[in-house]
């Protein structure tokens, strides 16, 4: 087996955000000598828009280790958390476009925040290229168990009695962390504090300390912390419940049909790279995830569901999320920061 390099803490970068505009022509192109027979030929990075330890970084990690068993070359996985995964984003868009910076992106890194600033830093159906869909997963609303709520009906209660007095953590403003609680503040009539930070794992870390309410975050890392008591999940916001945690109501068996709501994972690279290229990787990983008992076991044990299709199949699907999250953006009257 080929040695797999990981970059285990988070890179500290200051790096200079564009303040609008399309990326293609802020980067030299790539070399005409880049094809689908010689790559990789060196090392290969995989960006995470989040800090260490949360779902996105997991996924990141489990494809980087099979991929680099499969390319018998290193797979570099870099944390660049921070502005809503904008630093990732800003760091593969200045990458060449030659299939050695990829980036594992989440719904809210390549949907949501970007529908929901005024002026997007970036383009995500013009300046990245899909791969593949890896994957979706359930939010589930958490609550630190010392707060005096055991359902969603009880929360909602408690909001409405007191607005803004309950505290909601996010991975970001804009992210799709953020924009489920605002689905559901719109859907129950209620008022949450929102309260950001650079990924899950901080995030979830806040709630089990006390210092924060409630999350509606993805579930990969708060199962065992459900199961121990440390937190307190009240639902989850797909429409079928969360095979992990059966009992578990869905948000739309709480009292809001028709709630359904679902994160999920992709891989992109920067628009540009050559199409045999991105065949390449999507082969790869597609043949990772579906071929791979561990790889499928990781994520069924966080209920999430395996897609791996095509890089058409998921440009479509992020058209669709685009639209649909852009409307509840409209609706809360919010714009990123």
């Amino acid at each position: 087996m080929k040695p797999v390099l990981y970059r285990l803490g988070m890179m500290l970068t200051v790096v200079c955000l564009p303040a609008g505009g399309s990326y293609a022509a802020q980067s030299s192109a790539p070399s005409s000598a880049t094809s689908a027979t010689t790559y990789p030929a060196k090392p290969v990075r995989i960006l995470v828009p989040f800090a260490a330890g949360g779902a996105v970084d997991t996924t990141a990690r489990l494809i980087g280790q099979k991929l680099s068993e499969s390319f018998g070359r290193p797979v570099v996985v870099e944390n660049r958390p921070g502005a809503a995964g904008m630093i990732a984003v800003d760091t593969l868009l200045k990458a060449p476009a030659d299939g050695y910076a990829l980036m594992i992106g989440a719904a809210g890194v390549l949907a949501t925040t970007p529908a929901g600033q005024e002026k997007p830093i970036y383009d995500p159906l013009k300046d990245v290229a899909p791969v593949t869909l890896v994957a979706t997963f359930p939010f589930m609303l958490v609550v630190n168990p010392s707060l005096p709520a055991r359902s969603v009906a009880e929360l909602v209660k408690l909001a409405k009695a007191k607005p803004l007095a309950i505290t909601n953590a996010t991975t970001g403003q804009g992210t799709a962390t953020h924009l489920v609680a605002e689905y559901l503040s719109l859907s129950a009539g209620i008022k949450l504090t929102h309260v950001p930070y650079k990924g899950d794992n901080p995030a979830v870390m806040e709630i089990i300390a006390g210092q924060i309410s409630m999350g509606m975050l993805t579930p990969i890392i708060m199962v065992q912390h459900v199961k121990s008591g440390r937190l307190r999940a009240l639902a989850v916001t797909s429409a079928a419940r969360f095979p992990p945690l059966p009992d578990v109501p869905t948000v739309a068996e709480s009292g809001y049909p028709g709630f359904d709501a679902e994160s999920w994972h992709a891989v992109v690279v920067r628009a540009g790279t050559p199409a045999d290229i991105v065949r390449r990787l999507n082969g790869e990983i597609v043949r990772i995830l579906k071929e791979n008992a561990d790889v499928r076991a990781n994520f069924e044990s966080a209920g999430g569901a395996i897609v791996a299709g095509t890089p058409e199949e998921f440009g479509d699907y992020l058209r669709r999320e685009i639209a649909k999250w852009g409307k509840v953006i409209k609706a809360a009257g919010l714009k990123a920061q």
